[in-house]
């Protein structure tokens, strides 16, 4: 077995994880947001990512739910498997799974699938947000990245999805 290599942004992810899940109001279904630098929100303020604008969005329809964001730039669906049981602690309602574009780029095998048994396994519902959700979104200079109006209008497209499954 490969020794795991310590990643900066993984301690962050972590500890916020650790900070939301300790401060979610009682009751309150817990959502994970795993991917990459648009998960993350690269290029915006922590509260205009779309997992952030997506809790507001739950909430303000009077949803008692906390989205945790568990997006690091750069990562690979490898990345994303390694640190899957950290991410996704025992308790968690449902995942909302961005791939991204970070295997390709990097030569890297799409681990996808194996993240969806490995949740399904443990009866997490998964909610995929494929790549094609990104057309037609505002998009930052680089092309790659949202604009906050564009992560809201993605929290927006996701919003229905993550009620219907937490049944609330």
């Amino acid at each position: 077995m490969k020794p795991h290599s310590f990643r900066p942004g993984m301690a962050a992810v972590i500890l916020a994880a650790f900070f939301l899940f300790e401060t979610a109001p009682a009751g309150a279904a817990t959502i994970v947001a795993l991917g990459a630098s648009n998960t993350y929100g690269k290029g915006v303020a922590r509260g205009q990512a779309y997992p952030a604008q997506l809790e507001a969005i739950l909430r303000a329809k009077g949803a008692n739910v906390r989205v945790v964001n568990a997006g690091i730039n750069g990562d690979t669906t490898e990345g994303m498997l390694r640190r899957l049981d950290q991410a996704v602690p025992k308790g968690t309602s449902a995942v909302i799974l961005q791939p991204g574009g970070n295997d390709r780029r990097k030569g890297s095998p799409d681990r996808t699938s194996e993240i969806q048994s490995q949740l399904s396994a443990r009866g997490i519902p998964v909610i995929m947000i494929p790549n094609s959700s990104f057309r037609g979104l505002p998009h930052q200079p680089d092309g790659q990245h949202l604009t906050p109006e564009g992560y809201h209008m993605l929290a927006e497209q996701v919003a229905s999805q993550v009620a219907g499954v937490i049944g609330r």
